[in-house]
């Protein structure tokens, strides 16, 4: 049975427990509904009875068509470096910076236009800072939170301070953990926390920051295709937040259950982009380029962090713009981006 927006009738939870109670057993029930219910509703009876699944944006790899691959993070398990071997790709940058601008909501991917896509993004960006955040406190300003949100998107990707953060803003302290909380809620800002290791002693602890979809971001910055190619760090950071924005939800779907980190050396001599770590201690790492071309220099973190690990490293991926996947060295690939989404080869 399905209960949709099930806070608008928060007493059907109730229903549910005593029902789940009776006849218990998976599967009974698929309850939906804001994330603003995390908020602003009255407890939650169904703790132990049920299990909470966030819901992202669409993958490319759903968008595509291909939702019955087996899920990337199961494969690369099993396969290592081998699972982002894939056929080569017709996609450039231009391609990618697309799939970015247009992001995962539904809305934005069946937009029949582009002008309708972009209207569709900023007026969920205008709902987000006015009528979300007006419902959870009548008393939030929305332009100070409009602008907090695009100083967000311009370190997404990003290990900035919270201080840094607010001041850029124009706010203080107190009001930025607010918005944090808030963003958070909603499912627009997420956090990757740093990986700790015992062996690795002069990590940064801090975490990294992420809008979470790329195409909401770029309709808070006002930012067309043209715009990213003009300004570098703005394209990196945003190239980098579609891609986190495919592997998060690859993670939420393995059954082989990864913790996805960042890591940084306190001395920023090393830093790998996204390490997917497993329960078993094994861990596989990614670095991402807007380049075409890439050699064994972009994989030199990598190269680092394997050394260091020995056994416990699964493989680490260089991911790119070009067409082709190529090894670089000992479990290390160069792959292009759409490796992440492109079926894997027959066999």
């Amino acid at each position: 049975m399905l209960l949709d927006e099930w806070q608008e009738v928060p007493g059907v939870l109730g229903a549910v427990k005593r029902a789940v109670d009776s006849r218990p057993g998976p599967g009974s029930y698929l309850i939906t509904g804001s994330v603003r219910s995390d908020l602003d509703a009255e407890g939650w009876p169904l703790t132990g009875r049920a299990i909470r699944v966030e819901m992202f944006g669409l993958m490319q790899r759903e968008i595509e068509g291909g939702a019955d691959v087996e899920p990337l993070f199961d494969r690369i398990r099993a396969e290592s470096i081998e699972a982002l071997r894939g056929p080569a790709t017709d996609l450039a940058l231009n391609d990618y910076l697309d799939f970015t601008l247009r992001g995962g909501y539904p809305d934005a991917v069946l937009a029949p236009s582009e002008p309708l896509r972009r209207r569709w993004l900023r007026a969920y960006v205008d709902q987000v800072v006015r009528r979300d955040a007006e419902l959870l406190d009548s008393g939030r300003d929305p332009l100070r939170l409009r602008r907090y949100l695009q100083v967000l998107c311009l370190n997404s990707a990003g290990v900035p301070t919270a201080k840094s953060l607010y001041e850029a803003a124009g706010i203080d302290a107190r009001t930025a953990r607010e918005y944090d909380r808030l963003m958070q809620s909603l499912l627009i800002v997420d956090e990757m926390p740093a990986w700790w290791n015992n062996r690795l002693k002069r990590l940064v602890k801090a975490p990294k920051r992420y809008i979470i979809d790329p195409g909401l971001a770029c309709a808070i910055l006002q930012v067309d295709r043209a715009g990213l190619r003009r300004d570098g760090d703005l394209l990196g950071r945003l190239l980098d937040t579609f891609t986190v924005s495919q592997l998060r939800a690859e993670a939420r779907l393995s059954e082989s259950d990864p913790t996805l980190y960042h890591l940084r050396t306190a001395e920023q001599r090393h830093e790998i982009d996204l390490l997917a770590e497993y329960p078993d201690g094994a861990v596989f790492g990614f670095e991402f380029k807007s380049a075409a071309a890439v050699s064994t220099r972009d994989a030199r973190h990598l190269a680092w962090l394997r050394d260091e690990l020995g056994d416990r490293f699964l493989g680490g991926a260089v991911l790119h713009t070009g067409p082709r996947s190529f090894a670089l060295g000992d479990r290390l690939i160069a792959a292009p981006i759409a490796a992440l989404w492109s079926r894997p080869p027959a066999t």
